[in-house]
């Protein structure tokens, strides 16, 4: 996993996490790696990895079952994807349309892109 300088490690590993949990590589109810064993898969202080843990448990996205480890929340994907629709529309889509605006993109032609890249995906 190549880290980006410009947002904290931690909530990297947490989007990553979030992915693969979207992604069905973790399954809703299924056990995640424990904080050593990540830590060491993507070479980070265990200490960055607890907090990702922390912050997802927060979120609602993991469970801890004490003396078994973490696990994806039973309605993890549910919980991620209604976090990710909601960040798209409030902080996302306001992005794209005052960069459509300042390039004269009219909303058919965005469409029409959309359209093409949906067959192509």
């Amino acid at each position: 996993m190549q880290f980006d300088t410009n947002e904290p490690i931690y909530l990297q590993i947490a989007d990553h996490l979030c992915h693969l949990i979207i992604t069905g590589h973790f399954p809703d109810g299924e056990r995640i790696p424990s904080v050593r064993d990540l830590a060491v898969e993507l070479e980070v202080n265990p200490n960055t990895v607890v907090r990702s843990y922390a912050h997802l448990l927060e979120q609602g996205v993991l469970e801890n079952q004490r003396g078994i480890g973490y696990f994806a929340a039973k309605d993890a994907s549910k919980t991620i994807k209604a976090h990710k629709r909601s960040s798209f529309y409030e902080e996302e889509l306001p992005a794209l349309v005052k960069t459509m605006k300042a390039l004269d993109i009219s909303v058919e032609e965005l469409v029409k892109s959309i359209g093409a890249l949906h067959e192509t995906l």
